[in-house]
């Protein structure tokens, strides 16, 4: 991780998990650590308040989370949620599988992509 804390970092799969069901398999805190890197510094401020705002509703659940929808902060988190896995982004070591496996989105030029995260400063 090059910004987020582990606990932040927790946060982040955590809200991610509850906007977007089953992504924490993909360890999207790993992909929003990398965003948040190449932010700019107002950007990523902005972005870390979000993540404190939305803390504490997400620890008490979707439904105390859901009450944040019409938000700014969770207009943010969803969002990086949905981009960290809907493009199909697995981190390095995470158990996945990606989004694309899960519905099914296999035409013949997109299974013969190779998903590259370099540019995101993401190897392994």
């Amino acid at each position: 991780m090059l910004i987020l804390d582990d606990a932040t970092a927790s946060t982040v799969r955590s809200i991610c998990d509850l906007i977007v069901p089953g992504s924490a398999r993909v360890w999207p805190e790993v992909y929003v650590d990398a965003l948040l890197a190449r932010m700019p510094a107002g950007q990523r401020a902005a972005t870390l308040a979000a993540i404190d705002v939305l803390r504490r509703p997400a620890e008490g659940g979707a439904e105390e989370l859901a009450e944040q929808q019409f938000t700014a902060e969770f207009a943010t988190l969803r969002t990086l949620a949905c981009e960290a896995f809907y493009s199909d982004f697995v981190a390095p070591g995470a158990p996945g599988p990606g989004a694309w496996h899960e519905v099914d989105f296999a035409p013949p030029l997109a299974a013969r992509l190779s998903k590259d995260w370099s540019y995101l400063g993401i190897t392994g």
